[in-house]
């Protein structure tokens, strides 16, 4: 009897602690698609209050999240990303990084952070903040976190948001492959080129080189653009015309 008893007890316990691990139900969570507005959402940070994307309209923004503090692969990440923020800065684009866990255990690894050396460098100031999301409003809001899954660990995201807070690119990945913040960096300074000049970018782009033009609806329409004599014009093929950009 006393064994059934217990056998009981340690069924309620289990079941109370994976309901606490579960997020809450909402079957509204979506991922927030590109070219839709950034949700808003106003959180603690390492750095103070922040509401978001809001104060920093006007601006380009960077949406990182990451499943938990003192994370091998994203601990790797945000020394990478403490190397290269100044990039960031003078392209005119903020770093906000986000999970689950709470302020204390934020501003903890934060410390830890700033007095490692990885890969020769560093150690660097960490100067964006780290969110604190322990309720998941966030996490639901941007589609972080699976609300069927038995874990309230956002996934592993990125989103970039153009200066008038609407989302122009996203990233997902797995939590064995760290991020390649290159490449985020690059995918930035590829969508800021782009808007600038009207164009679009080819496969592979990289600062400097050229860029697309959209494709010619017809062959007629290629033939006025190869009127145009433009020294910077060129193409391949009569769909395919690449410009030059200073």
């Amino acid at each position: 009897m006393r064994f059934n008893i217990f056998l009981v007890c340690a069924g309620l316990l289990l079941a109370q602690s994976l309901s606490a691990q579960v997020p809450p139900e909402n079957k509204d969570v979506r991922i927030p698609m590109i070219g839709e507005p950034a949700p808003v959402f106003t959180a603690t940070t390492t750095m103070g209050k922040l509401t978001f994307p809001t104060d920093y309209y006007q601006k380009w923004k960077v949406l990182f999240s990451h499943p938990g503090d003192f994370t091998s692969v994203c601990s790797t990440e945000l020394l990478e990303l403490s190397a290269i923020q100044g990039d960031f800065e003078k392209m005119g684009a903020k770093i906000v990084v986000m999970s689950t866990d709470g302020l204390n255990s934020h501003i903890q690894w934060v410390q830890s952070l700033e007095s490692v050396k990885y890969n020769g460098a560093g150690p660097f100031k960490v100067n964006f903040p780290l969110v604190a999301d322990p309720t998941l409003e966030i996490s639901m809001k941007y589609g972080m976190v699976n609300p069927k899954a038995l874990s309230t660990k956002d996934v592993r995201g990125v989103y970039i948001i153009d200066p008038d807070d609407r989302i122009q690119a996203m990233f997902f990945y797995p939590s064995i492959t760290g991020r390649n913040m290159d490449e985020i960096k690059r995918t930035l300074i590829a969508l800021q080129t782009a808007t600038e000049n009207h164009l679009l970018t080819p496969a592979n782009w990289q600062p400097g080189k050229p860029l697309l033009l959209p494709s010619p609806t017809s062959a007629a329409e290629a033939e006025k653009l190869a009127a145009k004599k433009d020294p910077d014009l060129y193409s391949l093929t009569w769909y395919l015309w690449f410009k030059r950009v200073p």
